[in-house]
Parts: structure tokens; C-alpha cells; sequence
């Protein structure tokens, strides 16, 4: 017990360790990306240092869900990466201790930070995002901080259009201002030219003080329009001119109540709340929208009698030729008709199109909340599922730091990003099931953990590059070249008199195998696919070779060493059929243009192989010629 709790400890602190660091180092990450996206929002606005921390504390409050995930995934990638790197992930499996015992602790803790995930989106994420938002909405009404440019037109003050040839930054003087005020209109707008001016800050910071030096006014003394011809107006000519000008540069937090209703304020129970009472609002909008469809376009037109609206209620329109009815009335009586039944007919319109959106509005308001209820609970089992992705491909990889890990996380998040997004994007719109939209992430992470985890558990090759390089190797028929080198230590030489009577058996062998299978030859079509037994001449032609190979590679001998790089690798099962199970041999025979190409893919083998057994005689008599040498 001591011994595991110890090792426990040891885990506990290799990963708490990293995912420390990588938790921060992923808030800032997000961060960066959420003030690049609202940064319009605080350049220019000469807010103050109190407002900018209030802010970015509440943005990394509300970020804080978002960055555990890839936090998670990000160190249990480097604990087990570095685990495998420097053999301690071998050395307590060779204790007798399963991946699965080791990773215990860390699910434990990993469990912990996916309720604390939970309890951050359901309490402190609600009152932080309505925070954040408030203080977003408070900036853009905010007055931008006041800076106006050399040579263009300056527009953010409202109501004025300021246009300033030159400046003297260090007195604030202006120079050939032009000034259009444009509070009645552009066509009425009253134009201000001076040749110099200053404009200052009122103690309060709610108005503009200009003063302006040497200049002209025109207005004109009533509102233009398109019909009068001549249009009175007042030229003012002055040495000085001083106004105020309402700008209101203080920062202004709005009230937060307007964030009452929006989904991403509410924790479990309030949407639970919400979504119970709009739909039953819904509901009943519905019935008395479909009250009024069935009642609304047959009501009467109003001015008529008792007795004429009960014997138009009561009439059929099926004993009536309503064609015959409007060719008989005169042109004006058709106009009238005609007329009537367009107006009647656009007020539906406008009736229902006002009914469709109200209804519109009130859905989309109920799967913003239920896609938001969803969201809290994948988000927290997203911690979950990316720790049995990361730990299990750090054990398989066995590569730590911020190199390979950090490739693969991005990837894996990137992955998990665009998956959860289109799923949250349909069920938003209701174009999916919000159960399979907003657990489609989901359903994506839990297999493949599961899988890894499995994986790694039986120490199983599935992300070993080595392992699939040598498959496309088998596929493609590429075959590796020997290397044999000189050893170090050799203990005893070979017996070069019994070696010559072997390499004499192996010749023979070669021959007999080829004289007898005529690889050459195309092979019959028939007998390929029912021939199920492995070709044990081969096998033991390869055997014999690899024996002879091992027992020379012991010699001294360069020259010999060199020869012996010349033997060819021989793939005993390439020139036989494709695969091990019978039934599917027969199969791939029976499909013939799938047959076809396997069968001249053996031809090629085979046509290959007598050239590897060409190869061995060749070899097997330079090799008797340097043990004869020896013998000698």
C-alpha cells in the first residue's frame, strides 16, 4: 500500500505540476483571442485602469471552462510523454502495474476538475458572463477618447463633422478649421470657417469647450426644400467665437438587468425556469394564432345589418358562380372588388408574417436555453474525455516537452472545436435534434478514449509509425537490405569445413525449388485461390538461409561480412495468396477484377522470387569460394 500511495503522489504531482502551467498558459491563449475579437471595443476609448481589469478578470472568468479541456488534454499528453520518454512508464508496468492503475489517481482528480468545470459554468460563468457583456455594452456607447486628425474629416462627435488642416500638438492649436454641424440635416447643415481655434475638456467631462479665432458662420434662416427657389440665410463674420458642444467621455456602466433574459446569464434552474415558461408561451400564442386562422379570414366586413351578416354567415359559397357574379358587375364594381380583395389579402400577409416571426423569435429563445442547459454539462465531461485521449497517446508516443504534444493537442482541440461548433450551430437552428447536436462531441470523444485507453492498456502498436511504414513496405513490395557488421567480440570462429557442406545443400535446394514451381511461368488462375497451405519449401529454403547467415556473420573476415550483405530478404508468403482465411481467397477469386489484379501482382512475385533464389546460388558460390580460401 505504501508503495502505490507513494506512486500515486508521484503522479499526482508530475501532472498537477504541468497542468498548472498549461491551464494558464490556454487562458491566455484564449484571452488573446477574445480581446482581439472586441478589441474595436477598447482602443481609442481612453478607459481607465480600474474598468480594464474588471473587465479582463471577467473574461477570464468566463474562459476558464473553455481552457480546461485543452489544459487537460495538453498535460496528461506530456505527464505520460515523459513517463515513456525516460522509461518510468516501462519500469512500473514491469512492477507489475497496469496503465489503468497508474492513471486511477489522476481520474480521481481529473473527476474533481470536471465538477469544478460544472460548478464555474452553473454559478460564478453566468454572473461573469452578464459582468462581461455589460461592460462590453457600456463600452460601445462609450464616446470614443477625442483625437482629431491632421487632413481628414473628424465624425465622432455626434452632430458635428470637424475637418483640421494642421495641429500644434504641444499648444493644441488648430489651424484652418471647418466646421459642419449637421444636428438639422445635412442640407440645412450650419458650416463654421476659422483660421485657428482650440478645443477643450470641460472639468465634468460632459461637454466640448471651442473656441474658435478669426472666422466665418453661415446658416440658412429656414429649412431648405426641393420647391423653394431662394432660401434666406445669415453670414456671421467674428474674432472670437466660444461654444459648448455636449460629448460625454465618462464611462457609464449600464444597468445589468438587460442581461435578464439571455441565456448565457442563467445557471440550470433559471433556464429550466425559462424554457417551462416560454413554452407554455408558445403553446398559447399557438392555440389563439389558430383560433384566429380558423375564424379570422371569414369574419364580415363591418356596416352591415344583423340580417345580412347572419345570411352571409349562413350562406355557401358552392351555390353560388362567383365568376358569373363579378363578369356581371360593372367596371367600377370590379376595381372596388379587386381592390378589396388585394388589401384584404396583404393585411393577412402582414398579419401572419408579424405572427411567424413573433413565433420564430420565441423558438429560437427556447433552443438558445436549451442549447445553453446541454452545453454546461458537455463542456464538464469534455475535461473527462480528453484526459482518456491524452494520457492513453502520451503512453503510445513517448514523447514529452511542448513539441509532439503540443501538435497533437491543437489538432485533437481543433478537431473537437469544428465537431462541437457545427453541432451547436444546427441545434441552434433547429435544423438537428438538440440532443444529437449538442452531444455530437461527445459521442466522437467517449469511443475514441475508450479506444486509445484499451490500446495503450494491452501496449498495442496502433500509433507506432514503424509498424504501418512496414505494412506499406509488405503492400508495395518494397523489402529493407541486410546490414551484417563486424562484432566486437567473437567467441568462437565458425566451422568453415561443415559451412561449405551447407551452402552446397542450400544451392541444391534453390535449384530442386525452382526446376519444380517454374516461377517464370504464369500461374493457373484455379489453383491459386484453392490452394490454402503455406509453401514449407520456401520456408525451409529461408530458414536454412537465415541459419547459414547467422553462423558466418561470426566470422573475422571482411571480405566474407561483405558477401554476405549480398543475400536478398526473401518474403516466403508473397507469391501465395493474398490473405490467411480461405473463404476470402475464393471470394477475391470469384471477383474478378479484384482477382485479376492480385493475380498479376503474385505473377510479379513470383517472377521476383527466382530472381531472389538466382541471387542465393550466385552468392552461395562467392561464399564457397572464400571458405575454401579458409580451408585452404
Amino acid at each position: 500500500m505504501l508503495r502505490i500511495r507513494k506512486l500515486d503522489i508521484f503522479v499526482l504531482k508530475s501532472f498537477g505540476t504541468l497542468f498548472i502551467g498549461t491551464f494558464f498558459i490556454c487562458l491566455f491563449i484564449f484571452m488573446l483571442q477574445f480581446l482581439w475579437k472586441y478589441v474595436d471595443e477598447l482602443v481609442g476609448k481612453g478607459l481607465e485602469m480600474s474598468v480594464l481589469i474588471q473587465f479582463f478578470y471577467y473574461s477570464a472568468l468566463s474562459l476558464i471552462p473553455m481552457s480546461m479541456p485543452l489544459a487537460i488534454l495538453l498535460a496528461a499528453l506530456i505527464t505520460f510523454g515523459n513517463f515513456g520518454e525516460r522509461y518510468e512508464l516501462l519500469a512500473m508496468k514491469a512492477a507489475g502495474i497496469s496503465l489503468f492503475e497508474i492513471m486511477r489517481p489522476l481520474i480521481v482528480f481529473v473527476v474533481i476538475l470536471s465538477c469544478a468545470s460544472f460548478f464555474f459554468q452553473n454559478v460564478v460563468g453566468p454572473q461573469a458572463q452578464a459582468k462581461l457583456y455589460t461592460m462590453l455594452w457600456s463600452m460601445k456607447q462609450k464616446s470614443p477618447e477625442l483625437d482629431i486628425p491632421e487632413g481628414v474629416f473628424y465624425d465622432e462627435i455626434d452632430g458635428y463633422n470637424l475637418y483640421v488642416k494642421k495641429k500644434n500638438r504641444e499648444t493644441g492649436i488648430l489651424y484652418d478649421v471647418t466646421i459642419y454641424e449637421l444636428s438639422n440635416g445635412f442640407e440645412n447643415a450650419r458650416i463654421i470657417s476659422a483660421d485657428s481655434g482650440r478645443l477643450e475638456m470641460t472639468a465634468d467631462k460632459k461637454h466640448l469647450y471651442l473656441h474658435l479665432y478669426d472666422g466665418h458662420l453661415f446658416e440658412n434662416l429656414r429649412s431648405q426644400n426641393t420647391n423653394a427657389k431662394n432660401i434666406p440665410y445669415r453670414r456671421e463674420s467674428f474674432r472670437e467665437k466660444h461654444s459648448l458642444i455636449e460629448f460625454d467621455s465618462d464611462f457609464n456602466l449600464m444597468d445589468a438587468n438587460f442581461m435578464s433574459n439571455q441565456s448565457n446569464s442563467k445557471n440550470l434552474k433559471m433556464l429550466q425556469v425559462s424554457i417551462d415558461s416560454m413554452t407554455v408561451m408558445s403553446d398559447s400564442i399557438g392555440r389563439k394564432y389558430y383560433t384566429d386562422a380558423r375564424t379570422g379570414v371569414f369574419q364580415t366586413a363591418s356596416g352591415l345589418s344583423k340580417q345580412d351578416t347572419a345570411r352571409i354567415e349562413a350562406a355557401d359559397i358552392g351555390d353560388y358562380n362567383v365568376d358569373s357574379l363579378f363578369n356581371r358587375s360593372t367596371l367600377a364594381q370590379k376595381q372596388k372588388i379587386i381592390s378589396s380583395a388585394v388589401s384584404r389579402a396583404e393585411n393577412q400577409q402582414s398579419d401572419w408574417n408579424f405572427k411567424s416571426l413573433t413565433i420564430g423569435t420565441n423558438d429560437q429563445n427556447i433552443r438558445r436555453h436549451r442549447t445553453e442547459w446541454h452545453q454546461k454539462f458537455t463542456l464538464s465531461l469534455s475535461c473527462l474525455f480528453f484526459f482518456f485521449i491524452g494520457a492513453p497517446l502520451g503512453a503510445i508516443i513517448r514523447k514529452g516537452g511542448l513539441g509532439m504534444p503540443v501538435v497533437i493537442s491543437v489538432l485533437i482541440f481543433i478537431i473537437y472545436y469544428v465537431i462541437n461548433n457545427m453541432g451547436y450551430k444546427m441545434a441552434r437552428d433547429g435544423k438537428w435534434i438538440m440532443f444529437v447536436g449538442m452531444w455530437l462531441s461527445s459521442a466522437v470523444l467517449a469511443p475514441l478514449g475508450v479506444f486509445l485507453t484499451y490500446k495503450s492498456n494491452r501496449d498495442s502498436v496502433v500509433l507506432n509509425a514503424d509498424a504501418y511504414i512496414n505494412w506499406f513496405k509488405r503492400v508495395l513490395g518494397v523489402r529493407s537490405v541486410r546490414h551484417i557488421f563486424r562484432k566486437e567480440v567473437i567467441i568462437h570462429d565458425p566451422d568453415y569445413a561443415a559451412l561449405s557442406g551447407e551452402v552446397d545443400s542450400l544451392t541444391h535446394k534453390c535449384l530442386a525449388y525452382m526446376t519444380m514451381h517454374r516461377l517464370v511461368k504464369a500461374p493457373n488462375y484455379y489453383n491459386l485461390w484453392m490452394n490454402e497451405e503455406a509453401d514449407h519449401d520456401l520456408i525451409g529454403i529461408n530458414d536454412h538461409l537465415g541459419s547459414l547467415i547467422d553462423e558466418m556473420s561470426n566470422t573475422k573476415s571482411i571480405k566474407l561480412l561483405n558477401i554476405l550483405n549480398n543475400y536478398p530478404i526473401i518474403p516466403v508468403a508473397a507469391h501465395a495468396c493474398p490473405f490467411h482465411i480461405n473463404w476470402l481467397n475464393m471470394l477475391c477469386g470469384v471477383l474478378f477484377p479484384i482477382g485479376l489484379f492480385f493475380y498479376f501482382r503474385i505473377w510479379i512475385f513470383r517472377i521476383r522470387l527466382q530472381k531472389d533464389l538466382e541471387c542465393v546460388i550466385s552468392t552461395n558460390k562467392n561464399v564457397q569460394a572464400i571458405l575454401n580460401d579458409k580451408l585452404d
